[in-house]
């Protein structure tokens, strides 16, 4: 319900932008669902354009609150986006891909040009929404789940079945909500105004009260105005979302997993540009080497890789050094290319744990990750590091 003060401030903003014209934000504006054609939506998979909850309020109070940014909001099956970006040029290095993506936009909104050279923010915000969905489908393949296992969130858990979480968004009852900003000062008052944090960065946040895993990025740090670099940061920080909300975010995984596994996923995207965590979300930039490969091998090669009986025992992402990134990105790559179907079962094993009464059981997480690896692996940690150095040294 919208609150008086709500009302008041988009009366004033509508005041201010010219009468009765809409703003740019407007889903009346967009050319590519004709105005948010019934149709269309339908069509590309859409559930609205706005009007929805979204992190601590919904879609009115924040666009009365973020007046100047015009937040483009569209809400997918699975997400929740608001995207507040100008227009962008296709840069001649990523011209096949974006061509490619909006071949398939095309396909979904047919007034999507798949040669324009210029993105206009409509267009950019269906391009992210599209993006979402893909990273959605890339994690349930890793994970080797169907969405439909997940409960639909209505009902308590029945004691009798496999425990897949409270709701059917990975486990979780509310969607995946992603705001992308123009600027640090629009991401800053965001985060402060919402959550109370005077955080500069990305952040990740649990919006407790809806059961929902919120993500907010500007493009006001690292490489960020370059569209590939955003799609893979976007998806780094997916990516641990997703884990944390997979079979429920009643505790957190392991470090190397959360951060190995946003490595993978962005590194899928473009490994011109990486995300290094330092604190959660944050961009902390430890080098442009693109070449992983080789700087794991080499590495390895000097005996300098962590082993995992350390990283197991990291308690924050401001501990993560440079090696760090390189031997967990390159473990989750070894564990997704060669045991594939156990690493799956594995993600399945330590997430989702319960006691006999159904609780949440969120004790001894190392002593659970230990067994899952001797149990899923058939590994203890010292043969595991064996077995990834030497596939490290072979296929490096």
């Amino acid at each position: 319900m919208k609150t008086l003060l709500t009302v008041l401030l988009v009366s004033l903003i509508s005041s201010f932008g010219g009468g009765d014209d809409p703003r740019p934000n407007d889903p009346t504006t967009d050319p590519y669902t004709e105005g948010g054609s019934e149709q269309l939506l339908k069509a590309a998979g859409y559930v609205s354009m706005g009007g929805f909850e979204f992190s601590m309020t919904d879609t009115a109070g924040i666009d009365a609150f973020m007046a100047t940014s015009d937040i483009r909001w569209i809400e997918t099956e699975h997400f929740q986006l608001g995207f507040a970006l100008g227009s962008y040029k296709v840069r001649q290095a990523d011209k096949k891909k974006i061509r490619a993506e909006l071949t398939e936009l095309a396909l979904k909104l047919p007034s999507v040009k798949p040669k324009s050279k210029i993105l206009d923010p409509w267009v950019r915000a269906h391009l992210y929404a599209q993006r979402l969905e893909h990273t959605w489908d890339d994690f349930l393949a890793l994970a080797q789940v169907e969405a439909s296992e997940f409960p639909d969130g209505t009902k308590g858990w029945d004691l009798t079945g496999t425990y897949m979480g409270e709701g059917p968004y990975l486990g979780q009852k509310g969607k995946y909500e992603v705001l992308i900003l123009p600027s640090e000062a629009a991401s800053a008052s965001f985060l402060k105004q919402q959550f109370g944090l005077s955080i500069k960065k990305t952040q990740r946040w649990n919006v407790i009260p809806r059961d929902t895993l919120v993500l907010v990025t500007h493009i006001g740090q690292g490489s960020f105005k370059l569209d590939s670099a955003l799609h893979g940061h976007l998806t780094f920080n997916l990516a641990i979302n997703f884990l944390d909300g997979y079979k429920h975010y009643s505790y957190e995984s392991a470090i190397w997993l959360r951060e190995g596994l946003g490595h993978f996923m962005e590194r899928k995207i473009d490994p011109r540009y990486n995300t290094f965590d330092s604190s959660e979300g944050s961009l902390a930039e430890m080098t442009k080497k693109s070449d992983w490969q080789a700087e794991t091998k080499k590495m390895v090669r000097g005996d300098k890789a962590p082993r995992m009986a350390e990283l197991i025992n990291l308690k924050s992402y401001g501990e993560l050094e440079l090696e760090h990134h390189f031997a967990t990105w390159s473990m989750v790559d070894f564990l997704v290319e060669t045991r594939p179907k156990e690493f799956a079962t594995f993600l399945g094993t330590i997430k989702g744990r319960t006691d006999s009464k159904g609780y949440a059981l969120a004790t001894d997480l190392k002593g659970a990750h230990r067994d899952a690896f001797k149990s899923v692996f058939n590994w203890n940690y010292s043969q595991f590091d064996k077995a990834w150095v030497a596939w490290v040294s072979e296929t490096y």
